[in-house]
């Protein structure tokens, strides 16, 4: 069945497209274990090799497997094509690396994962690249950091761990006033929740990580956007290698299968947390835009279908009492990683922005008495009692 032929539905994308079953007439996609492939003869390796007949030539950037979950997932974000990669941070590099050059510079939302500003940061300005922060929300700080060399337009929505939401339309319309490209990491929404492109982005960056897989157990990552541009961010990966194992291209291809769901358990047991975050009396502020109150509820209503399964809240005192919270918990996970269907619990000043220096983290709004929930699929009275239990001791 091909995606692209097709006008099929989401919710069917998610489970049947971009696969044509092999000559053994499988049901459930095939897994290609293989690093390189046979040819007929001499001239047909070499027409392979030169592009002239598109097909298999190294599994390190043509695989069965991976080109399926590639397939699927452009369908669902409505892109022409999908480039995957061997973790979300490899990902945004391929991006980076495959559209920039030296004396390009980037304008960047400064509530981005920890580890793409110590990748900008560290190492990609040492080839020349410049990088400005701006406030996601402040759009006149986007349009005054432009610049004659500004190239790209990086941001997450909602961000982490704050939960600001980014306004996607008026993004994209400084992008292309400034001839850049603006790209969009929907890692905390997935396809199923918002479509960037839709909103204007070029390119969207996952970490197939977090909702794509669900349950924790490969790392991955894609980007997403037209063939013109992903076409050289294929000619990175065939270079420098970052690629996406076949094994795991086929568990995300799984995880695409009950994404929607997923994600709309995630996001109903995230509300009920943030109101009862909301009312408890140890709870200072609560960072999730399903909330009202939030700053970005009707912006995040306007581009998104639901809210999320990710928050953040900050408790009375400092450190001292976050991770009193935190060790006190006996069910939610304390692990890093997100968007799977066990609840994990963080604290992101010392954890997934650790590296940043105290001002980037101050500017980024992360302080020593937040901390960042990502809410499984567990009871809610079970998460809810947990917390409790640590914040009762404050």
């Amino acid at each position: 069945m091909s995606a692209q032929d097709d006008k099929l539905q989401q919710d069917t994308l998610a489970i049947r497209g971009g696969y044509q079953r092999t000559h053994e007439e499988e049901h459930s996609e095939a897994l290609f274990l293989t690093s390189s492939y046979v040819f007929e003869n001499a001239e047909m390796a070499a027409k392979h090799f030169s592009n002239e007949i598109q097909g298999n030539v190294y599994s390190r950037y043509t695989n069965p497997t991976v080109r399926t979950f590639e397939q699927r997932l452009a369908a669902m974000e409505g892109a022409e094509q999908a480039v995957a990669t061997s973790s979300g941070m490899a990902a945004t590099l391929s991006v980076v690396m495959a559209l920039l050059e030296s004396g390009d510079h980037i304008i960047c939302s400064q509530d981005v994962f920890g580890s793409t500003r110590v990748m900008l940061n560290n190492y990609i300005t040492k080839f020349g690249v410049e990088v400005t922060y701006v406030s996601l929300t402040d759009l006149n700080s986007w349009q005054q950091a432009v610049q004659p060399n500004t190239k790209m337009l990086f941001c997450e929505t909602p961000s982490n761990p704050m939960s600001e939401v980014a306004d996607l339309e008026a993004l994209a319309a400084i992008s292309k006033q400034a001839n850049a490209l603006f790209v969009v990491d929907n890692c905390f929404c997935s396809p199923v929740l918002q479509k960037p492109l839709h909103w204007g982005a070029d390119i969207v960056v996952h970490s197939a990580t977090k909702y794509l897989d669900g349950q924790g157990r490969c790392l991955g990552g894609a980007v997403v956007g037209s063939s013109e541009l992903m076409e050289k961010v294929v000619g990175f990966l065939r270079a420098a290698g970052p690629s996406m194992s076949p094994f795991n291209a086929w568990v995300f291809l799984k995880g695409l299968e009950t994404l929607k769901i997923r994600m709309q358990a995630h996001s109903a047991n995230a509300a009920e947390l943030a109101q009862w975050l909301n009312a408890h009396p140890k709870v200072t502020k609560v960072f999730y835009a399903g909330l009202e109150d939030h700053p970005g509820h009707q912006l995040a209503k306007k581009q998104q279908s639901d809210f999320g399964g990710v928050l953040s809240f900050c408790v009375e005192g400092g450190r001292e009492q976050a991770w009193r919270v935190i060790d006190s918990t006996r069910v939610i996970s304390l692990t890093a990683n997100l968007g799977d269907t066990k609840t994990t619990i963080v604290h992101p000043a010392t954890t997934t922005h650790g590296r940043l220096s105290d001002e980037d983290r101050q500017q980024a709004g992360i302080t020593d008495n937040l901390i960042r929930i990502a809410v499984g699929l567990e009871d809610i009275v079970d998460i809810k009692n947990d917390l409790k239990r640590g914040l009762d001791l404050i």
